[in-house]
């Protein structure tokens, strides 16, 4: 474990204090940072984007955060994308989030693995008129 656990209220404030800022119909998408090759067989330490951990509290490669004030469906509000895990993954790449670690850690309800992405991305984009993304 890289720090202490932290109590998810706040992370659960922090996005309501950003959606509060957020211009009426707009979404935001928030990524992870990738894990980035330095040879063939070694990658260098991974160190996620400070803006999804500052939201959410994740610290996993392969996440997306997705925030919508005013999506038509409330779960659609605050969703999370997480790589699917299992049994393999833990033990060739450590343990990863499940669903519901990822609503544990960060309070958000929602929680989709990555290949349900494409779908309710689409989803959520025809409902908004503005889309932010993290960089």
């Amino acid at each position: 474990m890289k720090y202490q656990p932290i109590n998810n209220s706040l992370y659960i404030n922090n996005r309501k204090n950003f959606m509060a800022e957020m211009k009426p119909k707009s979404l935001a998408v928030f990524n992870s940072n990738d894990i980035y090759p330095i040879s063939a067989d070694s990658t260098m330490p991974f160190q996620q984007h400070r803006d999804i951990l500052y939201l959410s509290g994740v610290d996993q490669e392969e996440s997306i955060l997705l925030l919508f004030p005013d999506a038509v469906e409330e779960k659609h509000r605050e969703v999370l994308f997480l790589r699917e895990t299992n049994e393999h993954i833990a033990i060739w790449e450590g343990e990863k989030l499940t669903k519901e670690r990822a609503t544990e850690v960060s309070g958000v309800k929602t929680v989709y693995w990555l290949s349900d992405f494409d779908k309710i991305f689409f989803e959520l984009m025809t409902q908004s008129e503005i889309i932010y993304f993290n960089t």
